[in-house]
């Protein structure tokens, strides 16, 4: 490696996407290399400084809260350097997603219906049924194409040996996909030479299948559908994002106010008159949704909404109830559950996990804390992680006694090492763990973005990758 750009980077820790272990630039990388050596260290910092006035001029930002409550804006952190993988190989990884999501949500749509899987002891009931995301009042019902989680945000991972592996499933709500979408823009904006030397597959279309996903999940023929975007209002950390969508999609975005409920119907309230309703992407948890069934103090939800849902008055994306597929405990069945709907091997694979619920697995994972990952089995963003070969001694114990007080609570996992790839630091280029979050829509049929948000690690040898917790992300491009 003769590069002057390249002389200290040190692909020996971990995959990386651009250099082999032996710091040989991979054949997909050798573009993009030559369009950064040209352009030399000095330049590139400019490009990025260009890069943040650019996103600063789109006011791309999201929230963060800290400790004290308080809400922090923050500016959309963008790595200039994309993350580069080849057509052929995302064509295997876009059919494990789609057989994923396909698997996951005829696992939904069963337990609320048939429990097939119950008895027939694939996955065990209680589990489920004990899940603080199973809605009981959801029994008997079923979506149009059972599809129960519309948008899935699937985040993979690649190991040491450069495979990929889902590391979990996001189903609920998902968020990201804004960001994904501006990344591409700004980056066409600020490094348009990438565009022209490799064929790039495009992203752009997301909005437009996602509008006519919605269009497919109105429960009843209309002729004028009127659909909406429901958020919990600018507060949210993801607001951003929730306008956006709306505003691509050519949609009112709303807050539950905006809303009411008349004969099992929804209405919008418009200077005109009620508007009715036939379609609602919803960006908030069920537990906020309708305080006539939910949460009793919620103010952002409406009163009445879970009737005309049930009545198949009107579709909601993700369906309420979906939330049960989200849980880090239900995970660790989705291979059985792939062999059991489809018949089919799966695809993907994904990180090996412990149940802290099982006796044996608990034991093992009571006896192996330092050299494991614990996670809450329903906490997302990075929350209550513990990294036990990082984690001090009194972390360790106090995660020990919280399993021991309530095992279903947790989940265990080897620590995989992430793959990494070259990112701009203040004054170089180094490696820095990635992550990936691509985006499934189902409906009549499936949809997977080509590539999807990639998440980085800013801080040296960190591996929390989420923007709530001082990640970054970079553009994610297929090429062919």
């Amino acid at each position: 490696m003769t590069s002057k750009l390249w002389k200290d980077y040190n692909a020996k820790y971990a995959y990386d996407g651009y250099f082999t272990a032996d710091n040989k630039l991979r054949k997909h990388a050798l573009i993009i290399s030559s369009i950064l050596e040209k352009y030399g260290k000095k330049k590139l910092q400019e490009i990025e400084k260009n890069c943040q006035s650019t996103i600063s001029a789109r006011g791309i930002n999201f929230r963060v809260y800290a400790a004290n409550n308080r809400a922090e804006e923050k500016k959309w952190p963008l790595d200039i350097i994309p993350r580069i993988i080849p057509k052929l190989a995302w064509n295997k990884i876009s059919k494990g997603l789609r057989q994923r999501a396909n698997a996951l949500n005829l696992f939904i749509d069963d337990i609320y219906n048939q429990k097939k899987i119950f008895k027939d002891k694939v996955v065990p009931e209680d589990i489920i049924l004990k899940s603080p995301y199973y809605v009981k009042q959801c029994e008997g019902f079923s979506p149009k194409f059972k599809a129960w989680s519309n948008i899935s945000g699937i985040d993979l991972i690649r190991n040491k040996n450069g495979e990929y592996l889902v590391l979990e499933d996001n189903l609920r709500v998902p968020s990201g996909v804004s960001y994904m979408l501006e990344n591409r823009m700004v980056m066409r904006d600020v490094f348009p030479e990438l565009f022209t030397r490799y064929k790039v597959s495009s992203i752009h279309q997301y909005t437009n299948k996602l509008y006519n996903c919605m269009v497919e999940c109105i429960p009843k023929k209309t002729a004028n559908p009127h659909m909406v975007v429901l958020t919990p209002g600018i507060y949210n950390s993801a607001y951003f994002e929730h306008s956006f969508l709306a505003e691509q999609m050519g949609i009112a975005l709303v807050e539950g106010k905006d809303l009411f409920v008349e004969d099992d119907n929804v209405y919008m309230k418009t200077v005109k008159g009620p508007l009715k309703v036939d379609c609602i992407y919803r960006r908030l948890d069920d537990s906020f949704l309708d305080p006539k069934v939910f949460n009793k103090d919620s103010l952002i939800g409406v009163p009445g909404l879970f009737k005309c849902w049930l009545k198949k008055n009107v579709g909601i994306l993700n369906a309420i109830g979906t939330g049960v597929a989200d849980d880090k405990v239900v995970y660790s069945f989705v291979n059985k559950m792939i062999i059991y709907y489809l018949g089919e091997q799966p695809i993907l694979n994904q990180v090996e996990t412990y149940l802290c619920h099982d006796k044996q697995q608990k034991k093992y994972v009571l006896e192996n804390l330092s050299k494991l990952v614990v996670k809450p089995a329903n906490a997302s963003g990075g929350y209550g992680l513990m990294i036990g070969p990082k984690a001090p001694k009194k972390e360790i114990e106090e995660v020990r006694q919280k399993i021991l007080k309530n095992p279903r609570e947790f989940i265990a996992q080897p620590l995989e090492v992430l793959s990494t790839g070259p990112t701009i630091t203040n004054n170089d280029i180094e490696p820095r763990h990635l992550d990936l979050r691509p985006f499934v829509l189902s409906g009549k049929s499936n949809y997977v973005t080509s590539g999807g948000l990639t998440r980085v690690a800013l801080r040296k040898g960190s591996t929390i990758v989420n923007s709530s917790q001082g990640g970054g992300s970079k553009d994610t491009l297929i090429v062919g």
